[in-house]
């Protein structure tokens, strides 16, 4: 096993993965059942600070918690690591507020058949930002392992590639088989970010559609923000408790926040707002351009009901909404 353990990935463990001390933390943390009821402002004030490590749910343009990355950019917080795990319109975001200075990266600046950013390419290539690279499946298993309570999970993803070269796994052999594995570390984050369909006061969660690693993340992270497109009550969560995907005790404050993921898709609600993300790639092309749209989209407004009024409003959403129950 020590000749395996030579054979490790270049890049930089951004998170420790102590089991044991994340354990103590989880089980440290108050799982009173009250209201987590908060404000956009307030929760992110109240979990989210300078040099924390997040984690954002959702997969591509799906579910983004867009409303809760405005208001990190508008609070100007810095130095943030950054799981890029699927992440499109939520990367391009960060990358336009110079948020974060380090990123496990599986998924990021493209805009998946969009396009790429060309402000959040800028952003990776002026070496401001430390990478180590994962593919899709490894950062997936890396917050399983931590919603696990586990160090670390056996895999055989990326083995012979260079991005296993590029990441912080390690080369191990099965005690069982004799095979060669890669050990993928858990990923903890200190916040995560999360958009979902449905939540009481409680925090209690259901999501619609697909799932990816939201589960995962809200098990995994020290303090876990929800936005929700709507409130409801908790005997309609223990009607249906089958389709709890994230427990009360997971989450730290809840914020109703309905199209809180425009211009993202949110599935069965409403769809992507495709001329929006348009404009969003065609003036990340000029620098001062971009500064001026951020200023009009995000350091301008009240809240993000204004964000999307200077967007089309609810004409454009009914829109939206439409094309969703199209597709």
């Amino acid at each position: 096993m020590e000749n395996y353990k030579s054979n490790k990935g270049i890049g930089d463990l951004f998170t420790p993965p102590n089991a044991d001390e994340m354990r103590a933390f989880f089980r440290a943390k108050n799982k009173q059942m009250k209201s987590k009821l908060s404000t956009i402002p307030e929760a992110i004030e109240a979990h989210l600070h300078d040099g924390d490590y997040i984690a954002i749910g959702g997969f591509g343009g799906v579910r983004i918690p867009t409303a809760l990355i405005h208001q990190i950019i508008k609070s100007n917080k810095k130095n943030l690591g950054f799981a890029g795990h699927v992440s499109t319109h939520d990367c391009q975001l960060l990358s336009a507020g110079k948020c974060f200075d380090r990123c496990d990266a599986a998924y990021i600046v493209g805009l998946e058949a969009r396009g790429l950013s060309k402000n959040a390419r800028r952003m990776f290539e002026s070496g401001k930002v430390k990478v180590t690279e994962w593919s899709n499946g490894a950062l997936s298993w890396r917050f399983k392992a931590a919603a696990m309570g586990l160090p670390y999970l056996p895999s055989r993803v990326m083995l012979g590639t260079d991005t296993f070269k590029h990441s912080a796994a390690i080369e191990i052999e099965c005690p069982f088989t004799n095979q060669k594995l890669a050990a993928l570390p858990a990923l903890y984050p200190d916040v995560a970010l999360l958009h979902v369909h449905r939540a009481d006061i409680y925090g209690n969660c259901q999501i619609d559609g697909i799932l990816v690693a939201d589960d995962d993340i809200a098990k995994a992270s020290k303090r876990v923000i929800v936005t929700t497109e709507k409130i409801i009550s908790n005997e309609e969560i223990r009607r249906e408790p089958g389709k709890t995907v994230i427990p009360y005790w997971c989450v730290d404050a809840v914020i109703e926040m309905p199209y809180g993921s425009y211009p993202g898709n949110m599935p069965g609600e409403y769809f992507s707002d495709e001329e929006h993300l348009k404009e969003w790639l065609r003036v990340e092309k000029d620098i001062d351009e971009l500064e001026k749209f951020l200023y009009k989209n995000i350091y301008s407004c009240t809240d993000f009901y204004e964000y999307i009024e200077k967007n089309g409003g609810m004409n454009k959403i009914k829109e939206l909404i439409q094309a969703e129950h199209l597709y």
